[in-house]
């Protein structure tokens, strides 16, 4: 699932600022040549004289992601949701983070405000499917536990789920 959730990780926001920002097109370009570090060095010498932009955070928080830099990226991406509360991707990519670490009602919650801000928003329309798959399984485990009777029907539910989470990864 959480090869499916990278996929925005380097697409700037939608509703970013206006005009090509050379530094990020160039920190881009290195990025996927390979030369992560000298990529993720230009967008932070960028970010310092332009702290403020949200793409170029969105840029660095993605890297972060992406370099398994987590705690930093999630900081960079909460900093983002509450200095520009109208874009979906930094939501989306929140949901990366919490959904891996397993806290999958918090990414789902970041997942529905990402539709909100944005419904036609695909990656974040996976996302979630993703999310509702895994919380579903770990519901029809529970009810498992406390369900007395015959549990035909809920092993048959948990069975079509997990396969559903084994074809997403």
């Amino acid at each position: 699932m959480l090869a499916s959730l990278l996929a925005a990780v380097l697409c700037p926001p939608t509703a970013a600022a206006a005009g090509p920002i050379a530094s990020l097109e160039q920190a881009q370009s290195m990025w996927l040549q390979g030369q992560q570090q000298q990529a993720l060095q230009l967008v932070r010498a960028a970010l310092q004289t332009q702290p403020n932009d949200s793409r170029l955070r969105f840029a660095l928080a993605s890297m972060q992601l992406e370099l398994r830099q987590t705690g930093e990226a999630e900081l960079g991406l909460i900093g983002l949701t509450q200095d520009h509360p109208d874009l979906a991707d930094p939501y989306n990519n929140l949901a990366v983070i919490r959904a891996a670490r397993g806290d999958l009602a918090s990414a789902r919650d970041a997942l529905e405000q990402a539709l909100r801000l944005q419904p036609d928003h695909a990656q974040a329309l996976e996302n979630l499917g993703d999310v509702l798959v895994r919380l579903a399984a770990q519901h029809y485990e529970r009810a498992q536990r406390f369900a007395s009777g015959d549990k035909q029907a809920l092993m048959l539910k948990l069975q079509r789920s997990q396969a559903l989470l084994q074809r997403g990864d």
